[in-house]
């Protein structure tokens, strides 16, 4: 029988590209999104449109819909759960904070509980650089502390990776922890930054460069995350037996449950990554400087030697090949929606 697994926020831009791929290789795949306005909601329809396939099936939904939820997972019965579905954005969530509590705290209690009942073999979720907020100590490492977020937003993806490990602790569901490091490519959010900067180069509008420009982050395209979350759903998360309660690793535990970076492990200032694009697209940009932002950090450097070690795999795309998929996606898809601007 062919393998199903869920993947929650399937309409959105890392779960649109991880379910391609499942379906790419022969899974029955299960996504989940509520469609909901952050960004516009035709991009997100257009994702789906491409994962028109007879082994998809979708479901517009909430994962704070908690007899919703239950009903989908008692219907289709999933082996396996990438929850990608969160409300995004650092900045965002200094405005609406009540939406990442329902979204990235009710949601994923939700993901746990059903996970428990449903006999679901693994569950891989979303976490994020974020967590290591006030921590300076580069390369960021899984075994090092996060007790210090920035965000509201980070403090959520603490908290998922905390659920989490109750769950695995006392019901032994198997969990693995993603934190993402500024994931970049086609198909990508608008909120983000290098969607942003293409439109407002080609639409000559100043780019907003927080801190000056002085900002240093360890980007990743979006294919080696699609690759590190495959592979990993082939390599169940396994109790560490060497685990010493007197020295705990926040990365790992004595139940299954597993915390890995997912980084380039390379970072770059952000004006290379400026120059990098206005090259691409043969313009120069008009550049605003401004502070710091609150929530925000100024550097961020992934260590992946886990990663490594457990699949035998690491991001490794350049910034010069990713932004170039990028732009060529990001003109093509530009030209198909002369209507204006697709994001708000």
């Amino acid at each position: 029988m062919t393998k199903k697994i869920m993947v929650t926020g399937a309409a959105g831009f890392i779960g649109f590209h991880v379910s391609a791929r499942l379906l790419k290789e022969g899974y029955i795949v299960i996504g989940v999104d509520n469609i909901n306005d952050y960004y516009d909601v035709q991009l997100k329809h257009k994702r789906l449109a491409l994962l028109e396939h007879p082994n998809f099936t979708f479901y517009k939904q909430d994962l704070a819909h908690k007899t919703a939820m239950e009903g989908i997972f008692q219907e289709e019965k999933p082996a396996i759960v990438i929850n990608l579905a969160a409300q995004a954005g650092v900045r965002y969530s200094l405005e609406n904070p009540d939406a990442y509590v329902q979204s990235n705290v009710v949601g994923f209690m939700n993901i746990l509980e059903n996970c428990r009942h449903h006999a679901v073999e693994q569950l891989i979720y979303a976490s994020s650089s974020s967590v290591y907020g006030a921590n300076q100590a580069m390369p960021f490492s899984p075994h090092q502390s996060t007790e210090h977020p920035l965000s509201l937003y980070a403090a959520t993806k603490k908290a998922n990776e905390m659920m989490a490990h109750a769950y695995s602790h006392l019901f032994g569901l198997k969990t693995t922890g993603l934190r993402f490091f500024t994931v970049y490519g086609p198909w990508g959010r608008p909120d983000m930054a290098l969607f942003q900067f293409a439109d407002a180069i080609l639409n000559d509008k100043p780019l907003r460069l927080f801190n000056n420009g002085d900002m240093i982050r360890d980007f990743t395209f979006v294919d080696d995350v699609v690759e590190s979350i495959y592979r990993l759903t082939l390599t169940e998360p396994v109790p560490n037996q060497e685990w010493d309660a007197m020295q705990p690793d926040p990365a790992t535990s004595s139940a299954p449950y597993q915390i890995y970076n997912i980084g380039n492990h390379s970072p770059i200032n952000l004006m290379k990554y400026v120059t990098t694009l206005e090259e691409k697209l043969g313009k120069v940009a008009t550049k605003e400087m401004l502070p710091m932002q609150p929530g925000d950090v100024q550097k961020t450097h992934a260590d992946v030697e886990d990663l490594m070690k457990a699949v035998d795999f690491k991001p490794s795309t350049t910034i010069e090949q990713g932004i170039s998929a990028f732009v060529e996606w990001y003109v093509t898809y530009q030209s198909e929606n002369k209507q204006g601007e697709v994001y708000k």
